[in-house]
């Protein structure tokens, strides 16, 4: 694979899932999508590029495909590294709550196991404080 920016890990990131239909694809295989059908039907995808999308996904270890225990047709299943994705949606999602949606305007919420709405995702330094674009850095490493 050419990286896009091969000293970037949000380049390199950005290469194998920006695209709108594998975080897609990501995200609802974190919602229990496991068919072809199944994506197909939750996301609208045609059937050629949720192919595409799919082989790029197994190709770069996020899924994994498995017979179903009818034998009959492919399962997709997360891999470790797709499953280390969930901070990322989870990311995602809360940014989209805040700037995407109208006050008051509906939409779905992610919730723990007791049906309660998760607290935002914040970074924090090495000591736990607030990490903000003004209290950190990129280094480059060689």
């Amino acid at each position: 694979m050419t990286w896009t920016d091969p000293a970037c890990p949000v380049a390199r990131t950005l290469d194998l899932v920006g695209d709108r239909w594998c975080l897609l694809i990501i995200r609802d295989a974190m919602d229990g999508a496991r068919s072809f059908t199944d994506f197909q039907h939750r996301t609208g995808v045609a059937r050629n590029i949720l192919t595409d999308r799919l082989r790029r996904l197994v190709d770069h270890g996020l899924l994994q495909r498995e017979t179903a225990k009818s034998g009959r047709r492919q399962m997709y299943v997360l891999t470790d590294a797709g499953r280390d994705l969930f901070p990322v949606v989870v990311a995602m999602r809360q940014w989209g709550e805040r700037h995407t949606f109208a006050p008051g305007e509906a939409h779905s919420v992610l919730v723990d196991e007791a049906g309660l709405p998760l607290p935002d995702l914040r970074p924090t330094d090495s000591r736990g404080n607030p990490a903000t674009i003004d209290t950190t850095a990129v280094l480059h490493t060689d």
